[in-house]
């Protein structure tokens, strides 16, 4: 599958007079520690396959097609790492909508109607510093994820010091209604270079949903305790799409 998804300055060179209500770039976050930078995409293609050679050949196509038209500036290829884990040692994805909260969570509604089943997506590219992760404990390690490492059990921190990676990426609003997203992150790396990372991918029906889990890693809940996961992972980028429907993005072309 394919996944294409729309930067705000291009779609507003496409469809100068209409555009998701939420649509804009990649806003920056400068905590009192780590940042978290924005950099510029006007097209995502998010290739998914069971077979990695599946997934060359449809890049190739596409990028064969595109021509001239697009200069690439960033390509990432991901892999499923044992049972769905990250390169820390933890799984991944846990607490990823399913069923009917699926489409509820992803999937723009009748709140922007012209733009219903589109998703709004944000994706950053984490380097990790795993040799200073492997100098950590486990018991530590767990209480920045907020999970056990081995059988992935969450672990209850309301009363610890310090939020967890899993809390503070758990958002709220004022009536206490929880607000998730789609996670498809992937990890990648390049052992002979010493780089090991984890490409994220989140897919929301509210663009503000992410921006406030953002915050609330990097600015810390209260302010000053940010997400201790980002002292071994570092974002080098920060980009914010559109992902429209088939036919949402047919009529994109047609009109263009």
């Amino acid at each position: 599958s394919c996944i294409a998804g729309i930067g705000r300055d291009l779609w507003d060179r496409l469809s100068p007079d209409r555009r998701p209500l939420e649509l804009k770039p990649f806003a920056p976050i400068k905590g009192a520690v780590h940042s978290a930078p924005s950099t510029a995409g006007d097209l995502l293609f998010h290739i998914r396959s069971e077979r990695p050679d599946m997934c060359f050949e449809f890049e190739r196509i596409l990028l064969d097609n595109l021509g001239d038209a697009v200069n690439v500036v960033d390509e990432v290829s991901g892999f499923r790492y044992f049972d769905a884990r990250d390169l820390l040692g933890f799984v991944d994805g846990t607490a990823n909508p399913t069923g009917l909260d699926l489409p509820a969570s992803a999937l723009v509604g009748d709140e922007d109607a012209d733009f219903a089943g589109g998703s709004y997506v944000v994706v950053q590219k984490y380097l990790h510093d795993l040799q200073a992760w492997a100098r950590i404990p486990t018991p530590e390690q767990e209480a920045i994820i907020g999970r056990t490492k081995i059988d992935n059990i969450e672990i209850d921190d309301d009363e610890a010091p310090r939020k967890s990676h899993k809390s503070l990426a758990t958002i709220e609003d004022t009536d206490g209604n929880e607000y998730d997203i789609l996670r498809d992150n992937m990890p990648f790396g390049r052992p002979g270079q010493k780089e090991f990372g984890t490409y994220f991918i989140g897919y929301s029906r509210y663009l503000w949903v992410i921006e406030r889990m953002l915050q609330r890693m990097y600015i810390g809940e209260p302010p000053g305790a940010y997400d201790r996961l980002l002292d071994f992972s570092t974002p080098h980028t920060g980009t914010t799409f559109f992902a429209p429907t088939r036919p949402m993005l047919q009529t994109l072309v047609e009109d263009a």
